[in-house]
């Protein structure tokens, strides 16, 4: 075998492993949700496979692989590097890729993407080749965030007591009190009578009306919920899960009962 076919198969043999050991994956929706596309070859064009247009996030599990606007790798392109996109759109890209391919190694680029997450964030997101089946719905309840303390002054009508009342009040119930036993029970009817007359006097007759501000404070909560608490049923067992959004009456799951988004 002659030098010059000797490197082109070389060249061709390093080109297929390092395609072979790339590999990436498409989700239709952000937050690694929705229909899923995954490869680890070149696509010219990805309308072929009904995902044109159609990314918004994207799992690059080895490899780096170059993302294009346009089919057949054209118009703008991104180098996106190993790791998770939770979102295409700050990039310009969502919902844009049309062709992508691995980049080439030891290549350098100039739009290269940031640095991805090292995992995805949504656990939730869906496999590829994963079976799904769809779970009825059991109970949705919100749950809020902590508790805030909402405090407020408002004013609020007073009235003084008959201070002249229970005064004229005092003097009866004494007098009438004095009047009833002898010696000792004497003394004490009388004390008796006037400590009740003072207490009907002074609710006696209009007495003195003002105002005065009140504090009063409440616990609460402000904004939208923190998550939703979901309570589904599949296979005739209960589970239940926390969601960053309130579910339909259904929602998938895969063989195991886990949620996917």
């Amino acid at each position: 075998m002659n030098r010059p076919m000797a490197c082109a198969l070389a060249f061709c043999a390093l080109l297929f492993a390092a395609q072979a050991a790339a590999q990436v994956t498409l989700y239709e929706r952000e937050g690694f949700r929705g229909r899923v596309f995954r490869t680890a070859k070149p696509v010219a064009n990805l309308q072929r496979y009904g995902f044109n247009d159609r990314a918004s996030s994207v799992i690059v599990e080895r490899g780096r692989w170059e993302v294009c606007e346009d089919a057949g790798f054209g118009g703008r392109c991104i180098v996106l590097r190993k790791g998770s996109y939770e979102s295409l759109a700050a990039m310009g890209l969502g919902e844009r890729i049309s062709s992508l391919r691995v980049a080439r190694n030891g290549g350098r680029y100039e739009n290269e993407a940031p640095a991805a997450m090292p995992q995805p964030a949504y656990e939730y997101r869906r496999r590829p080749n994963e079976r799904l089946f769809e779970a009825r719905v059991l109970s949705v309840h919100a749950v809020g965030g902590p508790p805030e303390r909402r405090c407020w002054i408002e004013r609020q009508e007073v009235r003084e007591p008959n201070v002249g009342g229970a005064v004229a009040g005092a003097i009866i119930g004494g007098i009438l009190g004095h009047q009833i036993g002898s010696g000792r029970g004497r003394d004490a009817a009388t004390v008796g009578g006037a400590v009740a007359g003072a207490a009907i006097g002074s609710q006696v007759g209009p007495g003195e009306a003002g105002t005065r501000d009140v504090r009063r404070c409440e616990a609460g909560y402000s904004g939208p919920p923190a998550y939703w608490d979901v309570t589904y049923e599949f296979r005739g067992l209960e589970h239940r899960a926390q969601m960053s959004a309130p579910p339909g009456p259904t929602i998938l799951v895969n063989g195991r009962g886990e949620p996917r988004g």
